[in-house]
């Protein structure tokens, strides 16, 4: 069975990448929605209802497919190497892969509502929420790579940071729309 060990994890990383590219582009979806909300008719519909399709195609073709592969092959490869789930950064990235589910499980309730045309986010919040889904794969990501919890501390510094910095540059982004709508 680990001579399928390239291909599962081929495999699961191909579904986390597409599973990440819908969960970086639904949230963009869901602020051009709610900015379309207040343009004023026939232009408020037309865009209204484009976004809601679109956002339904990627969050059920794309985004709903990928993340329930990726975590089906995840799971084959824990079932392959179990002694995995014995160290102290499979503990950490499984902690960052739940709050990954969860911000996925969230973002389908503000689909299900924007699908009602029930609005109650901002587009700037949607701006900041939007970075969520950055956060947990820098995580992820160097937890993977550099297999350790020893630089915790660095590591939680370094999240904490680039979220800063993210925040930082979604205030700069605001201040040039609010000075150019066309930017």
């Amino acid at each position: 069975m680990t001579e399928l060990y390239g291909y599962i994890k081929a495999l699961h990383l191909i579904f986390v990448i597409t599973w990440f590219a819908g969960l970086f582009y639904v949230p963009r979806l869901f602020i051009n929605h709610i900015e379309a909300s207040l343009r004023p008719s026939p232009e408020k519909e037309i865009l209204t209802k484009e976004f809601k399709l679109m956002t339904k195609r990627l969050w059920y073709i794309i985004t709903w497919p990928s993340s329930i592969l990726a975590v089906l092959f995840a799971i084959w490869l824990l079932v392959l190497f179990p002694g995995w789930l014995q160290q102290p950064w499979m503990h950490v990235k499984l902690t960052f892969v739940v709050l990954l589910i969860l911000y996925h499980l969230k973002n389908h309730q503000i689909f299900k509502q924007l699908q009602r045309d029930e609005i109650k986010y901002t587009a700037n919040f949607m701006r900041i929420w939007n970075e969520g889904a950055t956060i947990i794969l820098f995580a992820i990501v160097f937890l993977v790579v550099l297999k350790s919890t020893i630089s915790w501390v660095y590591g939680v510094v370094g999240i904490l940071t680039l979220g800063i910095l993210l925040m930082l540059g979604i205030k700069l982004y605001k201040r040039i729309r609010d000075k150019n709508p066309d930017a």
